[in-house]
């Protein structure tokens, strides 16, 4: 489906040069992909969102701890 879509200058500079370096002739596919990745976004926030008050007050403290905990432990970050 064809649309109007207001860019900005440099975003269309971006596009053309991104679009280029892959080889393809306009940058629609792009603008495809990204809105896509935008709305997958927007799903895995309403599922995060969704979750809310899944744990109690005492299982919610206790899962920080363990992740503090964690951040602390000698191989956080080695990997």
């Amino acid at each position: 489906m064809r649309t109007t879509v207001e860019i900005t200058d440099e975003q269309r500079v971006r596009f053309t040069a991104l679009a280029a370096q892959r080889g393809l002739r306009g940058f629609s596919a792009l603008l495809r992909e990204a809105i896509d990745m935008y709305l997958e976004e927007q799903d895995d926030l309403d599922e995060v969102l969704a979750l809310e008050g899944c744990l109690s007050d005492e299982e919610a403290h206790e899962m920080e701890r363990r992740i503090a905990e964690a951040r602390e432990a000698p191989w956080h970050g080695t990997w």
